[in-house]
């Protein structure tokens, strides 16, 4: 399936990453025909921004229904393909482009092993710094109307239980209701990904301030 806006959208992102200086070391599209989906999945590396966190995953999602939506209020779209099928050309759903930051922590740096210790310690140790980040994260983001959570996995060793994997995920939802043409839509997606990348690294120093002061307690 062609997604023109999507792909104009991708484009927009790739550009500006490049403006930025940002390379990305998985930068990759996808799309599931079954479920009329599409998406684009980027990861950042944070070795020299972080001690504690190895990168960034951005990812965006979109769909067959977003880009018919958006295609019937744009100008210049009357060739779209998907205004051809019926069903799509009969949804009435809005035009959101859904977004999920994902920062992944360093197990290693963020779970150092004390000599003599054993049992859960590297868990119990790891959720007052995962707290303290959550709280001052929530404040960050309060005015954005978004669900912030930790993902982790447990592992256990000959010293005891320890998380074998520590990630913190944000997602966000922008409408994209308000833009008659197509290069109208690249400004926003410019826009977008400034604020997005303005909170990424805002919750990277908040998280390397308090693992810093965390770890060395």
């Amino acid at each position: 399936m062609q997604y023109p806006i999507f792909n104009s959208i991708i484009n927009t992102v790739e550009s500006q990453l490049g403006k930025r200086g940002i390379s990305a070391n998985k930068f990759k599209t996808w799309q599931d025909n079954k479920i009329y989906a599409t998406g684009l999945e980027l990861n950042i590396s944070l070795q020299e921004a972080s001690d504690y966190i190895d990168s960034l995953s951005i990812n965006f999602d979109w769909d067959s229904f977003r880009e018919t939506s958006m295609a019937k209020g744009l100008e210049g779209m009357e060739s779209h393909p998907f205004l051809k099928i019926e069903p799509f050309t009969e949804s009435t759903v809005m035009p959101t482009i859904d977004v999920e930051m994902m920062w992944l922590f360093n197990i290693d740096t963020c779970q150092r092993e004390k000599p003599g210790k054993s049992g859960n310690y590297r868990i119990e140790e790891a959720s007052k710094w995962m707290e303290s980040i959550s709280k001052e994260v929530n404040e960050l983001l309060s005015d954005d109307d978004i669900i912030t959570r930790w993902h982790v996995e447990i592992d256990g060793d000959e010293n005891g239980r320890y998380l074998s994997a520590i990630n913190l995920i944000s997602y966000f939802q922008y409408q994209l209701v308000e833009p008659e043409s197509l290069n109208e839509v690249q400004n926003i997606v410019k826009k977008k990904l400034n604020d997005l990348l303005l909170k990424a690294n805002k919750v990277i120093f908040t998280s390397n301030k308090i693992l810093k002061s965390s770890l060395a307690a």
